[in-house]
């Protein structure tokens, strides 16, 4: 008679917990890290020999073909910041991952017929035949451009959402490993996301080189296809949160309340009962910074301005301590953010590199029949960049706490001055390595062959990508970390997505300082930045740029010293015992006293 109740208790239970496990869970991860993975893959396997494909097939000169491609990018890194906005304020993050993945399958199928349709771009020309080559129509241009910004927009909705997505899915506050899952979880993303780029760097555009611009874009296609049908196929199994109000909208609202408001004059500071804020919240009033921002939370008539829920009846022209605050927070790192632009326009050079090692012996050893694809070199600083980050967290503080025998840690803004100040190393290098590389071409009678090869190893390259590496790793990761944890925690969006606006910017801005160095430095016929470098000087534009890096780094000590200790400052000197010590002094004083 007890069997009957106990196998219905049995099924009453695991009904609820087959129920939980449909939803979200590690089951999820390997369709949203599949989808990310084989984004980056296909984009980036893209991006790497696209300044061949433009200069070859659609003859765009070296310097046009370059700004199209830091448009490119610089869409791609700005948009992340268009599709969070719209996940978090409309869509929801799985239908902005799912609408974001289809126009990148489509952005890349159009760039893949690009390379099968002959009539869509310029037909074939011999230049050395005698005959005036057509330069690519209008109509064609757009349809590439469509292609490009269409892989833009799938980027810009499946990057800021993936990671967040994923996190949805494990987080369960009711677990008590929530920590040790999330903190894993995040570690397989990153480690996913690099051995993308690896492969990208690597396979993707080994089969350019090797089976042509047919397969070679067809294969990003597929993977892309692949990658958004894994996603939505698993729709059922997925936890989707309703959209909420987004904080770039609450940020755009104490902007235009304290101008609507810039004619109130502002209460005592005691007077705190004169500002607008959630009973819940720390923050009595707004801080001394940037007063003219807190004119956006004060009640001018409480009845008027505030209904009986506690909430401001128009929220742009009323808002809370704390989000003015957030945007106070948001304004003031802007002065160090942008000192990570000079480096990100250093990175951004990489169709020069490729030119420079397509001209060089790529072979490994002088036996050797294999040779390294031109634009896989790139991998050198995805290696860079891994092994400084295994290295500094295995190895290089557990030593250093070993020696002083408490724990260390490297301040964040000393790690970001550091990677500055490697970038400028880089720079440096590259124009050396770069003169050395145009004297060897002229001397071996090539100045006025950019297509034969030049007698010295492309391997003289390696440490200038190795060094960029390094660079990143200290001032991009160093961002990032400084923003979160300078920011609140309502911020974490902003501060995951600063740094690849950085970049978009630092696309812009390398688009500009090209463009000038080619006008300004032209003598005749001939300037710097040539189609053949080695009729060009890019070892003097990349002195221009080494210099324009050396006065950042000035910049960047200016800014780290005018912003004052950090949360991280703080926590550190707690770790290495620094306030410690002065607060055993403190004591000791008070003893002999």
């Amino acid at each position: 008679m007890e069997n009957p109740p106990d196998q219905t208790e049995s099924k009453q239970i695991l009904q609820p917990r087959r129920r939980r496990r449909a939803n979200g869970g590690i089951l999820t991860m390997p369709f949203i890290i599949a989808n990310e993975a084989f984004e980056k893959v296909a984009s980036y396997g893209l991006l790497q020999n696209m300044i061949l494909y433009l200069m070859s097939d659609y003859r765009l000169g070296l310097v046009k073909g370059q700004t199209v491609l830091f448009m490119w990018v610089a869409a791609t890194n700005f948009m992340p910041l268009v599709g969070a906005f719209l996940s978090d304020s409309y869509l929801g993050r799985f239908l902005t991952i799912a609408i974001a993945s289809l126009s990148g399958f489509l952005g890349m199928v159009i760039l893949w017929l690009t390379a099968m349709l002959p009539q869509v771009k310029p037909s074939p020309c011999v230049a050395a035949a005698g005959t005036n080559c057509s330069s690519a129509s209008s109509s064609q241009l757009a349809l590439l451009y469509s292609a490009f910004a269409l892989i833009s927009i799938g980027s810009g909705g499946i990057r800021p959402c993936s990671l967040a997505f994923g996190a949805d899915q494990l987080d369960n506050k009711d677990n008590p490993k929530n920590e040790r899952v999330l903190e894993s979880f995040f570690g397989w993303y990153y480690a996913s996301s690099s051995v993308a780029v690896l492969i990208a760097f690597t396979v993707i555009v080994y089969i350019q080189d090797h089976l042509g611009w047919r397969i070679g874009f067809g294969i990003p296609a597929i993977l892309m296809l692949f990658a958004g049908f894994l996603f939505v196929v698993a729709s059922p199994l997925y936890v989707k949160r309703n959209v909420a109000k987004s904080l770039l909208t609450g940020l755009a609202q104490v902007a235009v309340a304290s101008y609507v408001n810039r004619k109130l004059s502002l209460p005592d500071h005691d007077s705190n009962d004169y500002y607008h804020r959630f009973k819940d919240s720390e923050l009595k009033a707004p801080s001394d910074k940037l007063r003219f921002l807190n004119k956006a939370c004060v009640i001018r008539n409480r009845e008027e301005d505030i209904g009986s829920d506690g909430f401001a009846l128009n929220p742009w022209r009323l808002c809370t301590t704390d989000q003015v605050e957030e945007l106070k927070a948001l304004v003031k790192v802007i002065p160090i953010w942008s000192t990570g632009i000079m480096m990100s326009i250093n990175v951004s050079q990489n169709s020069f590199q490729l030119l420079q090692a397509k001209s060089m012996d790529r072979h490994l050893s002088s036996g050797s029949s294999f040779q390294i694809p031109a634009g896989s070199f790139g991998m050198f600083t995805i290696i860079a960049l891994i092994a400084w980050v295994v290295l500094y967290d295995r190895a290089i503080l557990p030593l250093a706490s070993k020696i002083r025998g408490r724990p260390v840690r490297v301040n964040v803004k000393i790690r970001m001055g550091l990677g500055l100040f490697i970038s400028f190393l880089a720079m440096a290098i590259s124009a050396t390595v770069e003169n050395y590389r145009r004297k060897s071409a002229i001397s071996q009678g090539l100045a006025n062959n950019a297509i034969a090869t030049v007698n010295i190893s492309a391997m003289w390259l390696v440490p200038q990508y190795v060094l960029h590496g390094l660079a990143e790793a200290l001032t991009g990761i160093g961002q990032t970390e400084f923003f979160y944890t300078e920011f609140p925690k309502s911020m974490s969006s902003i501060a995951a997505s600063l740094f690849g606006l950085g970049m978009a910017v630092a696309n812009i801005l390398a688009s500009m300082i090209l463009n000038v160095v080619k006008n300004s430095s032209k003598k005749g016929n001939v300037s710097w930045i040539e189609d053949n470098i080695n009729k060009g000087h890019y070892d003097y534009y990349y002195w221009v740029l080494a210099i324009l890096s050396f006065v950042n780094v000035i910049y960047y000590v200016v800014c780290s010293w005018s912003y004052g200790p950090t949360v991280d400052q703080v926590r550190n000197d707690k770790v290495n015992g620094v306030r410690e010590e002065e607060e055993e002094e403190e004591d000791e004083v008070k003893l002999n006293k």
